[in-house]
C-alpha cells in the first residue's frame, strides 16, 4: 500500500514566479501585486481575493493560480510590496535612536498610505526579501547598541506594533468623531474635573487633544516622535542581559 505524504507548505518566495505546466506566462507577479494593493488601497483587506484580482487583470482565477497558491500568497506580496517603499537609503546617523525614529517615520507613512496594512494578520516570520532589506537595516542601525541579536530582534518587534498602534490612532483620528467618542471625550473632561481624580486632571491639562494645535499634522508627529523615543530609550537601556565589557 502506498503512503501519501503530505507536502510541506513553501513560502511564495521560494517558488518559481509560475508553474512550470500550462502556456506561455501573460502575467507578471508583479502586475499580480500591484493590481491586489490597487484593490485593497480602494477597499480594504477584504476586497482581495484571487477572483477579484483576476477580475482587475481581465483574466480568469484559475490563471492566477499558476503564479500564486492563494490568497495568503497575495497578502504575502502585498505587505512586502509595501515595505519596498520604506526608504532604506537614508544614511545612518551613528545614534540608534534618532535613526530608529526616522525609520518609524518612514514606516508610519507608508502605512498611512496604505491603510490595509494595519488589518493584516501579524506573524513573526511574515517577511519576503523586501522584509529582510528592512530588518537588515533596523540591525544596522542598533549596532552601536551592546544588546544580544535576540534583543535586538524583540526591539525593533517592539517598535512595529508601536508604530502600527500609532499609525491606527493616526487613522482614527482623520475621521470625524462619532456621537458615542464625543460623548466618552465630555465625560472625561467632567469625570476628571470633580475633584476625585486629580492627578488625571492634571495629566489632562496642556494635552494636545485639550488645546487646539497650530499645525494638527505637525503637532502629530511631533507626539509620534516623543512616544517612540521614550519607549527606544527603555528598550535599549543597558540590562541584565547586556553584554558586560571585559576588565582584562
Amino acid at each position: 500500500m502506498r503512503v501519501l505524504v503530505a507536502e510541506e507548505p513553501v513560502v511564495v518566495w521560494e517558488r518559481p514566479e509560475r508553474g512550470a505546466r500550462g502556456p506561455a506566462p501573460e502575467r507578471s507577479r508583479g502586475q499580480i501585486t500591484r493590481a491586489a494593493v490597487r484593490l485593497a488601497d480602494a477597499g480594504g483587506l477584504a476586497s482581495v481575493s484571487v477572483r477579484q484580482v483576476a477580475k482587475e487583470l481581465g483574466t480568469g482565477p484559475a490563471s492566477l493560480y499558476r503564479y500564486v497558491a492563494g490568497r495568503d500568497d497575495l497578502v504575502d506580496l502585498m505587505v512586502d510590496a509595501a515595505t519596498g517603499e520604506i526608504d532604506l537609503t537614508v544614511a545612518l546617523t551613528g545614534d540608534p535612536v534618532t535613526d530608529l525614529v526616522a525609520l518609524a517615520t518612514r514606516t508610519r507613512e507608508v502605512q498611512l498610505r496604505h491603510p490595509w496594512l494595519l488589518e493584516v494578520t501579524p506573524e513573526a516570520m511574515r517577511v519576503g526579501p523586501c522584509g529582510l532589506d528592512y530588518l537588515e537595516f533596523a540591525l544596522g542601525a542598533l549596532a552601536p547598541v551592546r544588546m544580544t541579536g535576540p534583543a535586538k530582534l524583540e526591539a525593533v518587534a517592539v517598535l512595529n506594533a508601536l508604530v502600527a498602534m500609532v499609525s491606527r490612532a493616526a487613522l482614527q483620528s482623520f475621521r470625524s468623531p462619532s456621537a458615542r467618542q464625543s460623548a466618552q471625550a465630555a465625560y472625561l473632561a467632567t469625570a476628571a474635573g470633580k475633584g476625585a481624580h486629580p492627578l488625571l486632571a492634571q495629566a489632562l491639562t496642556g494635552h494636545p487633544e485639550a488645546r487646539p494645535a497650530a499645525d494638527p499634522a505637525q503637532d502629530a508627529q511631533d507626539l509620534f516622535e516623543r512616544v517612540i523615543r521614550r519607549v527606544l530609550a527603555g528598550l535599549l537601556a543597558p540590562g541584565p542581559e547586556s553584554p558586560r565589557p571585559s576588565q582584562g
